[in-house]
């Protein structure tokens, strides 16, 4: 099993099996987001606090070249990080900063806004979470396609993106008083997951808990028994045997594991409850944490995190045993397995 792994300085290949390390690949900058075109080349999203965010494409993960015609805002402004590639069909989207989707349909060749959501009716209320305003997590199922904005919401789109309304009923708003009217925006959702099998039951990592939807994000419920703490950044589903991952953190104002005790929590029955997944963690004090893109699941028993401080934590059996190979990195930002 190979992982790809982006991190502030460089994007790196680890053999897990046997530890061996190469890369880095662009060297320098900022590896954010991995994705593939229809065709099955790989995408690299990469990012320069001087030079601005630019997408690449290769072959093998080790020959890239930089799509001349990416993601653009044009005169309205610099786009500053690619967050996330979501492919289906022929198309692939990317979610990037300033929360914009854009869509490719020629092998990521050339890119167009989806104005329903660009433009949309609430976009002078959106506000910026900790990371700017980001579109970070895409779904789809059936007809329906699901983006979430941080610190916006989670919006749906039923009509292949041409329309998109906010789905965030049941969700507390750290933004709003809690006697006053619910706000259509204004809900800082971290990450998103869903049962591809059942495409309208989800789940959703918040900055104010963790939720569950069995309607397609019409209603969410808190579920958040057997957890430590309800912060965090992932959501993650191994669709072979239906379980869920999260990584729990202390709160908003301190965001590490509660008690320095790095561990992955497992819930077994769609969030029902919740218990610290299997064996393999570290005894030692471990402050670091998981951002959201350091997570890469291939739906069959396989699950990989990547930290802050620059570990990798992988089960090959749905959370049952876990182990980190001995290579440390650079801080990680993305990880996607190959």
């Amino acid at each position: 099993m190979r992982l790809a792994i982006g991190t502030e300085k460089g994007g790196y290949l680890l053999d897990v099996g046997s530890g061996d390390v190469t890369g880095p690949v662009f060297p320098g900058w900022k590896v954010t987001a991995f994705g593939r075109t229809p065709g099955g080349d790989h995408l690299a999203g990469v990012g320069s606090n001087w030079f601005g965010a630019a997408i690449h494409r290769s072959p093998d993960f080790e020959s890239w070249t930089q799509i001349e015609d990416g993601p653009s805002y044009g005169e309205e402004g610099e786009l500053s990080e690619i967050w996330t590639f979501h492919t289906s069909g022929g198309t692939v989207l990317t979610g990037v900063a300033e929360a914009g989707l854009f869509r490719s349909a020629d092998e990521g060749q050339t890119w167009a806004g989806v104005e329903g959501l660009n433009r949309h009716r609430t976009r002078a209320e959106w506000v910026p979470g900790g990371g700017g305003l980001c579109a970070h997590s895409i779904l789809e199922g059936g007809e329906s396609v699901w983006v979430g904005i941080s610190a916006v919401g989670v919006f749906r789109s039923d009509d292949g993106g041409a329309t998109w309304e906010p789905k965030n009923e049941g969700v507390p708003s750290p933004l709003t008083e809690p006697d006053a009217a619910r706000p259509d925006v204004g809900y800082c959702v971290h990450s998103i997951a869903h049962d591809p099998a059942a495409p309208h039951r989800m789940w959703r990592q918040d900055h104010a808990g963790v939720f569950r939807s069995e309607d397609g994000a019409d209603s969410w419920q808190r579920i958040e028994t057997g957890l430590p703490a309800g912060f965090g950044f992932v959501m993650c589903r191994d669709h072979a045997s239906g379980r869920l991952f999260t990584v729990p953190l202390h709160s908003d104002g301190n965001r590490v594991p509660v008690d320095g005790a790095f561990r992955a929590f497992v819930s077994r029955d769609d969030g029902d409850s919740w218990e610290i997944a299997g064996q393999g963690w570290s005894d030692s004090p471990d402050f670091t944490s998981v951002l959201r893109g350091a997570v890469a699941s291939d739906g069959d028993g396989t699950v990989a995190l990547g930290t802050t401080g620059g570990w990798v934590w992988v089960t090959e059996d749905a959370g049952d045993t876990w182990r980190s190979p001995p290579a440390r990195f650079p801080r990680i930002g993305a990880l996607t397995l190959l």
